[in-house]
C-alpha cells in the first residue's frame, strides 16, 4: 500500500502521521517539548529540539506494523509560525534560537516602524500591518540587539524550511511562510519586497532566493537519512507551510469563501480569498493550496480555550474537587450554564488575558468581566467566558467579511472547543451560522499529509476525500441570535472605552515590578 507522511512542528509538540490513498490515517505519533521564556514577553525555541522531535516521530510511525517504509512515496512539513525564522550560518547551523510567534520583545521596533515607515504603503504591498507578532519586527530586534548574531547569520529560515533542509539538503521558503513574515513580502508579486526591505533596514541577502509553492518539491530525501529510517532515497520532500493554513486545508478549505475556526488554547479563524485590505487588521499570506492565486487571511485571539482553563483553574476549585477523578469541572458547569439566557444575566467578558491580536492588535489590552453583581455565580461567569471568546471570533469574521469575499453560509470549527455542545450552540447563535465539526481529529499534520499525497500523485485534492466526516452540531436560534447582536455591539464598545484605563494599569503594574 502506497502512503505519504505529514509532519507538523507545533509550539508544544511535533506530530507525524501516515496517510493512505484515501486520506485515512494509518499511524501517528507525537513528541512534546517546552517553549523557552528566559525573560518576560520572550518566547523562543532551538531548531535542534524540533529536528530531534521530527526524527523520533518518523521512527515511531515507520515502526508501525501496518506501514512499509519502502512504500512511502513522499513527505511534507507544516510548522508553527516561526516569527524571525531560525538564524543559521553559512553551514546552515543555528546560531540563535528562533523567536516564535508568541514572542513580544520587539515592541521598540514596532514603535520605530510606526514613526518612520509609511504604514499605508506597507499595507498595500504586504497585505499586513505592524505588530511584534510579525517576523519582520523580530528580525529588526535581532539586528539591533544581537549584532553579533546578525553578523553570523547567512539565512533566516522558517521552521519547516530548516527541517526541509535537514531532510533534503536544499534551501527554499514556501510562499505561505514568507508572506506570514509580513513587512518584507510583496503579496501581489509573490516575492520579497526590495522597497520594504530598504525602508525597514533589513538585509536582502539573509533571505533565500528560492521561493516555492507549498505543494512543490524542495528536493529528494538524502540517502543517509533514508537509509537510517528505512525509506527510499530521493522521495519528494514537499515544501509545506504555516500550520494554521495547513489545518484549514485539512478541514476542507480549498476555494475562496471556505472558512474555518480553530479553537484550542488560542483561536484562529481563517478564510480563503483573492484580495486583501490590510486596514481590516487581519493577517494574509498565500494559501498552502493554489497559492499562486488564493490567499489565506486569518485573525485570532491569543487566549480562547486558555481563557476557559484560566477561569476554571482559578475560580472553580470546588467544582474540580467535587468532580474528582471520574469527571471534570466542565461537566458540572455546563448544565447550569446551558439553562442561562444569552448574556448570562447581564455579563460580558473581554478575553484579553495576554493582550490581543486581531483586529485589536494591542499588547496592553487586558481582560475583564463587565456587569458583575452579587447575583452571579460560577456558571454565569463560565458562560460569559464562552460568549466573550465567541464575540472575539465574530469580531474577526466581520473584519474578514470586509475583504470582498462571500463567506460560506456555514462555519466549520475544529479544536478542543468542539467537545462542548454549549459552546457550539453559542457560536452558531453569535455568528448566525450553522456550525459543523469533524468526528475525526483534524490537524495541521493531516493538511501536510494531504499536500504530500497530491504532490506524489496519491491524492487529488480537487476531488472529495474520505479523510473526515462533517457533522452538523448546532443551528442558530433566532431569538438568541437577536440578543447576541445587541450584546456584540456592546462588546465592540468596551475595548475603545476601556483602552486608556487598560494602558494606565499596565504601565503602573510594569513600573511597580
Amino acid at each position: 500500500m502506497e502512503t505519504v507522511i505529514g509532519i507538523d512542528i507545533g509550539t508544544q509538540s511535533t506530530k507525524a502521521l501516515v496517510l493512505d490513498g484515501k486520506g485515512q490515517i494509518l499511524a501517528e505519533h507525537s513528541r512534546g517539548y517546552r517553549v523557552d521564556t528566559p525573560h518576560p514577553l520572550w518566547a523562543e525555541q532551538w531548531a535542534d529540539v524540533w529536528w530531534e522531535a521530527v526524527l523520533d516521530c518518523l521512527r515511531d510511525c515507520l515502526a508501525d506494523q501496518r506501514i512499509n517504509p519502502q512504500h512511502v512515496k513522499g513527505l511534507c512539513v507544516s510548522s508553527l509560525y516561526g516569527g524571525s525564522g531560525i538564524p543559521v550560518d553559512a553551514d546552515i547551523r543555528p546560531v540563535y534560537p528562533c523567536l516564535i510567534w508568541m514572542d513580544r520583545r520587539a515592541e521598540a521596533q514596532v514603535q520605530w516602524v510606526k514613526a518612520h515607515v509609511d504604514l499605508s504603503r506597507l499595507g498595500d504591498i504586504t497585505g499586513n500591518g505592524v505588530d511584534s507578532y510579525y517576523g519582520f519586527t523580530k528580525m529588526m530586534w535581532l539586528k539591533a540587539e544581537r549584532p553579533e548574531v546578525w553578523e553570523q547569520t547567512c539565512y533566516l529560515l522558517p521552521p519547516n524550511s530548516y527541517i526541509n533542509y535537514r531532510l533534503s539538503g536544499e534551501i527554499a521558503i514556501d510562499h505561505s511562510s514568507a508572506g506570514n513574515i509580513g513587512g518584507i513580502y510583496d503579496l501581489e508579486k509573490r516575492a520579497w519586497s526590495p522597497e520594504m526591505l530598504d525602508a525597514l533596514g533589513l538585509d536582502r541577502d539573509k533571505l533565500p532566493d528560492r521561493l516555492v509553492d507549498s505543494g512543490a518539491t524542495v528536493g529528494g530525501l538524502v540517502p543517509s537519512l533514508a537509509e537510517s529510517l528505512g525509506l527510499q532515497a530521493g522521495i519528494p520532500v514537499v515544501a509545506g507551510g504555516v500550520d494554521a493554513a495547513m489545518a484549514t486545508l485539512a478541514a476542507g478549505a480549498t476555494r475562496p469563501g471556505n472558512h474555518v475556526a480553530m479553537i484550542g488554547t488560542s483561536m484562529c479563524w481563517g478564510v480563503i480569498n483573492r484580495r486583501v485590505d490590510a486596514r481590516q487588521g487581519l493577517i494574509s499570506m498565500p494559501h498552502v493550496l493554489n497559492g499562486d492565486q488564493d490567499l489565506y487571511t486569518f485573525g485570532g485571539a491569543l487566549t480562547a480555550g486558555a481563557s476557559v482553563s484560566w477561569y476554571v483553574d482559578t475560580f472553580c476549585g470546588e467544582d474540580k474537587a467535587a468532580a474528582g477523578e471520574s469527571g471534570s469541572a466542565f461537566e458540572r458547569l455546563e448544565p447550569p450554564a446551558r439553562e442561562l439566557p444569552p448574556g448570562a444575566n447581564g455579563l460580558l467578558f473581554l478575553p484579553y488575558l495576554m493582550g490581543e491580536r486581531s483586529p485589536v492588535w494591542d499588547a496592553h489590552a487586558s481582560a475583564g468581566f463587565i456587569g458583575l453583581s452579587l447575583y452571579h455565580q460560577r456558571h454565569h461567569l463560565y458562560r460569559a467566558v464562552l460568549e466573550g471568546v465567541t464575540f472575539a471570533l465574530r469580531h474577526n469574521i466581520e473584519a474578514g467579511s470586509q475583504q470582498g469575499v462571500t463567506l460560506d453560509d456555514h462555519l466549520i470549527v475544529v479544536g478542543g472547543a468542539t467537545q462542548s455542545d454549549l459552546w457550539m450552540q453559542i457560536i452558531a447563535d453569535v455568528t448566525r451560522m450553522p456550525v459543523y465539526t469533524y468526528r475525526e481529529s483534524v490537524e495541521a499534520a493531516l493538511g501536510a499529509g494531504l499536500l504530500a499525497g497530491q504532490a506524489c500523485g496519491l491524492l487529488d485534492l480537487a476531488q472529495p476525500l474520505q479523510h473526515g466526516t462533517l457533522v452538523e452540531r448546532a443551528t442558530p436560534c433566532e431569538s438568541a441570535a437577536c440578543r447576541y447582536d445587541e450584546l456584540f455591539k456592546l462588546y465592540c464598545q468596551l475595548y475603545p472605552t476601556l483602552k486608556p484605563i487598560m494602558h494606565q494599569l499596565n504601565t503602573r503594574h510594569t513600573q511597580s515590578e
